[in-house]
């Protein structure tokens, strides 16, 4: 047994960085638990430990009597004398070993438990102790075991946990596998501390950008605002008081460094860097960027913003499944519609039917059947007076009596002018 404790508090010193006397504490408790049991109800019964040789004894503090009545509590004046104090007088109050033959085995086994248990507490105040001001940060681990679809990793002397919400689900992990996560919290739950990690969370990618670009660290350049879809893509708002600095570059870096370096980790995340201004209609058109915007439209009241773009634009600005501005809605706080823009084709449509409207009245027929004639390409009587009546039919879908008559309307109509 003795052996066994000085093996066991060398171990969980050296390796897991448990203190030798609150390791000590824990095994004094324990068989103190285990003393009581063999012994029994002996007054002030204590266990004391020697760290060196790590021999145990049980010691109770009691009274020397005459005759001893309750052997728990008592001690004869014989013994006390013989075996502890040769000068030991009646009512002194004496430490006498009381451990029984076969102590070290019912510790071992009764302590064990017991031991591990607070082992496993200790650990769990030294996990708290050291990460509960890291929230925050990037640490590196390795990916040592899955618990169903949660990452456990590996942080030295403790474990991580990602769980499935904080993964990316575009990544794959295998043990072995060396991560940088980002710590969300360190929670004291139930089950003692748990180190949150994530590879998810858009915090990740500030700290990323802090560590990566010297403007940002420094609070030259600040983020101004980050939306994330993780695996996918990620905008970033940046912004710096000095006006001779550019934000958007220092983040690039030469040649684009820098934001190479934070994709690299990214495992290819698209990651648009965008200058942000306190102008919502100047941030919504960079967050937008490459899609060329026709008209935007500002409501301030619902906190909507109405785009417009061509119909070539709209499927780049809106992205793929509606990426760009969702992130776009996120990054700036405000909802955003986009639209296609019918102004053109109102307008080409209003003529059409203006068009219609005066080549009815010019002709004396109908206007369904003029603006036909107009979507055909024969919006005027010099354009219809050289045609064909078959010609005219086919156009229009019409019988050749029916175009007959316009031919003959617009030829009229010729003659007047000419005249």
């Amino acid at each position: 047994m003795n052996s066994e404790i000085l093996a066991g508090l060398d171990f969980f010193e050296r390796d897991k960085g448990i203190k030798r006397e609150v390791l000590l504490e824990a095994i004094n408790n324990a068989l103190l638990t285990a003393a009581r049991k063999a012994v029994g109800p002996a007054r002030e019964l204590r266990v004391e430990i020697d760290p060196k040789s790590g021999d145990i004894k049980a010691i109770a503090k009691l009274i020397v009597v005459e005759r001893v009545v309750n052997k728990h509590d008592e001690v004869s004046l014989t013994e006390a004398r013989k075996k502890v104090k040769e000068d030991a007088q009646l009512g002194e109050e004496l430490d006498i070993s009381v451990t029984p033959k076969d102590f070290g085995r019912i510790a071992a086994q009764t302590a064990r438990q017991a031991i591990n248990q607070r082992l496993r507490q200790a650990e769990r105040e030294m996990i708290y102790e050291e990460f509960r001001d890291r929230a925050g940060e990037i640490i590196t681990g390795t990916v040592r075991r899955f618990e169903r679809s949660d990452v456990i990793v590996d942080l030295g002397k403790f474990e991580g946990i990602m769980p499935n919400r904080e993964r990316v689900a575009t990544e794959e992990y295998s043990v072995g596998d060396r991560i940088r996560a980002y710590v969300v919290a360190v929670e004291n739950g139930v089950r003692g501390p748990e180190i949150i990690l994530s590879r998810s969370h858009p915090n990740f990618v500030r700290r990323l950008f802090e560590t990566e670009v010297a403007e940002i660290a420094d609070r030259t350049v600040e983020i101004k605002g980050i939306a994330r879809e993780a695996g996918h893509r990620t905008k970033i708002a940046v912004w710096s008081a000095n006006e001779k600095v550019d934000p958007v570059g220092a983040c690039v870096g030469m040649r684009g460094a820098r934001v190479k370096n934070i994709v690299r980790e990214l495992n290819n995340e698209k990651v648009d860097i965008i200058r942000w201004s306190s102008d919502i209609k100047e941030l919504v058109l960079e967050a937008l960027k490459p899609a060329k915007v026709k008209s935007i439209t500002l409501n301030e009241a619902k906190h909507n913003v109405q785009i417009k773009v061509e119909a070539d634009q709209l499927s780049l600005a809106i992205g793929k499944r509606g990426q760009n501005a969702r992130l776009t809605s996120r990054l700036t706080g405000w909802d955003i519609s986009i639209d296609k823009d019918e102004s053109v084709r109102e307008a080409f449509e209003q003529n059409v039917e203006k068009g219609a409207v005066a080549l009815a009245l010019s002709l004396g027929i109908e206007v369904d059947l003029a603006r036909k004639l107009t979507m055909a390409g024969m919006a005027f009587v010099e354009v219809i007076a050289p045609s064909t009546a078959a010609q005219i039919a086919e156009a229009i879908g019409c019988d050749e009596k029916q175009a007959e008559t316009i031919l003959v309307a617009a030829q009229r109509e010729m003659e007047k002018a000419n005249a």
